[in-house]
């Protein structure tokens, strides 16, 4: 789901950060210890070459995905997810998935959410599916009361930009205002259909799946037109592929940038090893605690927390997450800072990264 997020507005060496753990300790909360195993998840760390990701041979590592970015592109959507899917269909086997993401823009004119929408187009071993997300102007998550005042325009909006995308992808999927909160569903109740990613007004995300590998090329490439003329950010995510079928994806436009995400099983003391060698461009997370507010918060409003430690080209930071704000906005921040000892600003995720 939805997460409200906040973190430290300045760098902090990872002594300073390991200090958060401690401080959490004498608050009688159980973070991990250095040399705890956790997993570590790293992004956006980009590589020259697939066999840069050896860098990575001293731990134990999972989920690894190879991601070609594309910025500023402007080429013909059918024909790159075509080229793809080619490839996809020679290398294709139990465990592959590949999808390739475009923005879209909504039709519609919207205040609480953002007129770009993403999409991907993906393939997995026997089918291939077609998920749509939104991105709303602020993050109201389940059981958060803040906007029930403009509940009817939420719930408007939110069933008109899905039935924006579901129109143009010409979907057999309806909507639905049921419970003060947006439902979707296909008309044919067998078909693998899945909403995720819930606010407080219903999914932020559908995926609508089919086992005709050829299906959504089309509609696809209509939902990218609908941002036109505007340049866009293009990604192809690529797992579980042997390195001569990912060098085969990467001919097909070979001036992509070329990253690597996966998760990474170490001792919590070795995150500045790995931040070693992930860089520049890399970024890491490891969670450092989690706890429910209302140990430390009585008389607050229930919530889980993760705090997480998070690594980039300026060194570490601490992050906070919480399913909800425990408190009203205002003391949100000032909470938090008397928490784990430093600044904080309210920081949520990118949508579509």
């Amino acid at each position: 789901m939805l997460e409200r997020r906040w973190e430290t507005t300045g760098s902090l060496t990872f002594s300073q950060a390991l200090a958060v753990g401690e401080r959490m300790r004498g608050l009688g909360l159980k973070p991990a210890a250095p040399a705890n195993d956790v997993i570590c998840y790293v992004e956006e760390w980009t590589v020259k070459s697939v066999d840069d990701f050896d860098q990575l041979d001293p731990w134990a590592t999972e989920d690894v995905t190879l991601i070609h970015v594309r910025e500023q592109w402007r080429g013909d959507f059918f024909l790159l997810s075509g080229a793809y899917h080619t490839s996809y269909l020679r290398h294709q086997d139990i465990g592959t998935y590949c999808s390739i993401s475009h923005p879209w823009r909504i039709r519609e004119r919207l205040t609480l959410h953002e007129p770009k929408g993403m999409f991907w187009v993906g393939f997995r071993h026997a089918h291939s599916f077609i998920r749509i997300r939104l991105q709303t102007s602020m993050v109201i998550t389940p059981g958060e009361t803040r906007e029930d005042g403009q509940r009817t325009q939420w719930l408007d909006e939110r069933r008109a930009a899905f039935l924006d995308a579901i129109a143009v992808l010409e979907l057999p999927v309806e909507t639905a205002i049921e419970k003060d909160a947006v439902v979707l569903r296909p008309h044919d109740s067998a078909v693998p259909f899945f909403c995720s990613w819930p606010d407080a007004f219903g999914p932020c995300q559908f995926e609508y799946n089919t086992t005709d590998a050829y299906e959504f090329l089309v509609p696809a490439s209509k939902l990218a037109a609908t941002y036109a003329p505007e340049p866009a950010g293009v990604r192809a995510y690529l797992t579980g592929f042997s390195e001569a079928a990912l060098a085969e994806f990467q001919a097909i436009e070979p001036a992509a940038r070329v990253a690597y995400r996966c998760s990474v099983h170490c001792p919590l003391d070795e995150l500045p090893d790995i931040l070693d060698a992930i860089r520049p461009d890399g970024r890491l997370y490891a969670t450092l605690c989690e706890f429910q507010t209302r140990d430390l918060l009585p008389e607050g409003e229930e919530a889980s927390a993760i705090i997480g430690i998070v690594g980039g080209s300026g060194g570490f930071q601490i992050e906070v997450r919480l399913n909800r704000a425990p408190l009203d906005e205002e003391a949100m921040a000032g909470w938090l800072e008397q928490l784990i000892g430093h600044p904080v600003a309210y920081a949520p995720l990118p949508a579509f990264v």
